[in-house]
């Protein structure tokens, strides 16, 4: 039952990454971009060849293969069971719908749709592919560094107990 709820959510958030990039597409490439929030955020079209943050342009088909092979590892690492259903599983599930969201873009347009631009800041257009990643990366780092300082507090306190 985990398996199929899992595909399920992987299906949902992709094809909701693809959709929103249809959209995307169709309407804002036209136009280039549309202000959402006047000096906060806009929608700007922007067709990345590179990986996050502009980094590696033009290497498409060497991303799209990393991609391929991180999602085969991350993949086998569900169905194999290496990783237990909880909040990691979840943050891996999130990883691997934005990876599939954005390999797609490389392997049927040549390009990552980029689109989500915040005016406040300098920084990269992303999109939500690029946020299912981040975001459960951050979330999987937080969780690492809470577990360790966790194990730190139970060996002191058996310590304290053995002494």
């Amino acid at each position: 039952m985990t398996a199929l709820i899992t595909a399920v959510i992987i299906s949902a958030l992709t094809a909701i990454d693809q959709i929103i990039k249809y959209f995307i597409y169709n309407d804002l490439r036209p136009i280039g971009s549309k202000v959402i929030i006047k000096g906060v955020l806009q929608l700007s079209y922007v067709e990345n060849t590179g990986a996050m943050m502009g980094i590696m342009q033009g290497k498409t088909s060497f991303l799209a293969l990393a991609a391929a092979v991180i999602l085969v590892v991350l993949f086998a690492l569900i169905i194999t069971k290496k990783i237990k259903f909880g909040f990691i599983y979840c943050c891996i599930i999130m990883i691997v719908s934005g990876g599939l969201g954005n390999m797609a873009d490389r392997i049927f347009r040549g390009f990552v749709i980029d689109y989500i631009e915040v005016l406040f800041v300098d920084f990269y257009v992303f999109n939500f592919a690029d946020c299912l990643i981040t975001v459960a990366a951050f979330l999987i780092v937080g969780y690492e560094i809470y577990d360790m300082i966790q194990d730190s507090k139970r060996k002191k306190e058996i310590k304290i107990t053995n002494d």
